[in-house]
Formats: C-alpha cells, structure tokens, sequence
C-alpha cells in the first residue's frame, strides 16, 4: 500500500513540474511584446469619401491602424469613441487610423462618418476584395501596420502596448 502511496505521489509531482515547466513555456511564447504576424501587408488602393485614391504603400513611415469595419455593426460603432481618442492622442505621433468599410454605399457611409464626426480616414471597400485579401471573418477587425509595412497584430487586443513600441 505504502508502493502505491509513493508511487501516486511520484506522479503526482511530476505531473505538477511538467505543467508549470508547460506554462513557463507558454508564458513565453505568448508575451504580448514579442508576438506579431510579421508579414507584409498587401497593398492596397480605395478611395476615401471624396474619390481621393488612398494607397497603403505611400502611408509608409507611418503606424497605419486599419480597421475593417460596417455602419451597421454594433461592437464596431461601440470603438467609435475609442478610436477618435487614439487618433487624437497619437496622430502627431505618426498614427494613421484607415477605417475601411466593407460593401456599403459611399452614402450611407459619407452620412455615417459625418453623424459621428469621424477624424480620420474612411475608404471604402465597396466590393469587399481588400477584406478577402486581409482575411476578415467579421466586424471589427483591427490590423496594425508598422513603418516598414508589415502587420503587426491581428485583432490587437493589447493594442496600446505595440503602439508604445512602435511609436515615439
């Protein structure tokens, strides 16, 4: 019986060091400052409310924040207050914000950003072809771009800790 008793304890403990051994490694691999997509962003060119052509390779030198976004998404218009602020903080930082919305009308769109008095860029991806090619499965989707042009982070929940890295 005693055999029995170590031996549980034995494997007992063994269990608990490879675990923390496991989250140590996990902790690792998950720090927040060191993940990244780290690959280029496709280039891309839409035009803004005004038919003015906006081409991501000429933001670069720039922290490009693209957001994939609609007019009628609740949790997107929910960052709308968020994303103003950050602009207004980190424009002069070197901060662009992109706010691209997918397969609505330039009106409704051009209303929707004079309503709620949008300070940065609105394109407009009336075909939804950026969206694909980014990969967006829904509403909002946070894209950030370094200087150099490569994202960043992807849906960037931490996303005021890679503009401390990223900006000045």
């Amino acid at each position: 019986m005693r055999r029995i008793i170590e031996g549980a304890l034995a494997l007992v403990l063994l269990l608990g060091l490879s675990t923390g051994v496991l989250a140590a490694k996990d902790e690792q691999a998950w720090n927040i400052r060191e993940q990244g997509i780290e690959r280029p962003a496709p280039d891309f060119t839409l035009p803004d409310l005004d038919g003015v052509p906006v081409k991501l390779t000429d933001l670069r030198g720039k922290v490009v924040l693209v957001v994939f976004t609609t007019t009628w998404c609740p949790y997107c218009n929910k960052e709308l207050p968020y994303l103003k602020e950050l602009y207004d903080k980190r424009r002069t930082d070197g901060l662009e914000i992109l706010a691209i919305y997918i397969q609505e009308s330039p009106q409704k769109v051009a209303s929707f950003a004079a309503r709620y008095g949008l300070p940065y860029r609105v394109l407009l991806d009336t075909t939804g072809q950026v969206a694909r090619a980014y990969g967006v499965r829904g509403v909002p989707t946070r894209m950030l771009i370094d200087k150099d042009g490569v994202v960043r982070c992807v849906a960037c929940r931490s996303l005021e800790i890679m503009l401390e890295e990223l900006l000045p």
